[in-house]
């Protein structure tokens, strides 16, 4: 009975992976001849959006509150130690109160859809618009009033971060396992994070990591910390960090071959 058990379920693992659906996409776009030196530029870093909830069995969003203020911490703390290694000064952003606020609500919001937008109409190969098919094409952004925001006056930039998980309840799982026996793909858990660069004086989004795949679970601090470091790869102005093995290859002494004859 236990060996009968054990191969029905390796038989719906199979069957689960078979139907996945390929995600063969782009996940980084840089505007055309962007380029940000190290040490030239103040970005303000925007409170980012994080929303934390369960996957229902139906597939419904179902917040939680705990879980995200979890993210939140954890998220807050894997930022403050990696804005120091982006090569630029980068400063936290201070939301303003009133109507400033929730203009600022808005921009946030506006940022998530377009790059929801950028991940369905031009990394996904497939789906690109007539006009997003060169492959020195990156034209996206929010808008030139995105300056107009209280406290960004004097920056140069501005870094949006969007995550949002929605954690796979039991009842979604087990819906998962029959729809593989039916031959349907049904997916358990939804985790995408967004992270762009948008440039004040134009309102153009010079630089975006998308995906809607992102490891890491936000609720904890090893998870934050993995999560983080997705958003932010190949941050443009970001110094290259050599590695460690090469870099100590590179200082060890040649070694003496006189002995060997």
């Amino acid at each position: 009975m236990i060996t009968l058990c054990r191969a029905t379920l390796v038989a719906l693992m199979l069957a689960v992976s078979a139907i996945a659906p390929a995600y063969a996409q782009e996940k980084t776009g840089l505007k055309p001849g962007f380029v940000l030196a190290p040490g030239t530029a103040r970005i303000v870093m925007m409170r980012p959006s994080i929303r934390v909830g369960a996957q229902s069995t139906g597939g419904m969003y179902e917040p939680n509150a705990d879980w995200t203020d979890q993210a939140k911490e954890n998220i807050a703390t894997a930022l403050a130690k990696a804005q120091t290694g982006l090569g630029n000064s980068v400063v936290g952003y201070v939301d303003p109160v009133g109507a400033s606020s929730a203009k600022v609500a808005e921009y946030q919001e506006l940022f998530g859809a377009v790059a929801s937008s950028v991940i369905e109409y031009q990394f996904f190969k497939g789906n690109r618009l007539p006009t997003k098919k060169r492959k020195d094409q990156f034209e996206w952004g929010l808008g030139h009033d995105v300056r107009t925001l209280p406290g960004l006056e004097t920056a140069d930039y501005a870094l949006f971060i969007t995550t949002e998980d929605h954690f796979g309840s039991t009842g979604r799982k087990v819906l998962q396992v029959f729809a593989a026996m039916a031959r349907v793909g049904v997916t358990a858990g939804v985790h995408k994070g967004f992270a762009g660069l948008v440039d004040l004086r134009t309102g153009e989004l010079v630089w975006l990591n998308a995906d809607m795949q992102m490891g890491g679970d936000v609720r904890d601090a090893e998870g934050a910390d993995k999560r983080v470091r997705q958003l932010l790869e190949g941050f443009p102005g970001k110094p290259v960090e050599a590695p460690a093995a090469v870099t100590a290859v590179a200082a060890a002494p040649a070694p003496a071959i006189a002995s060997a004859h």
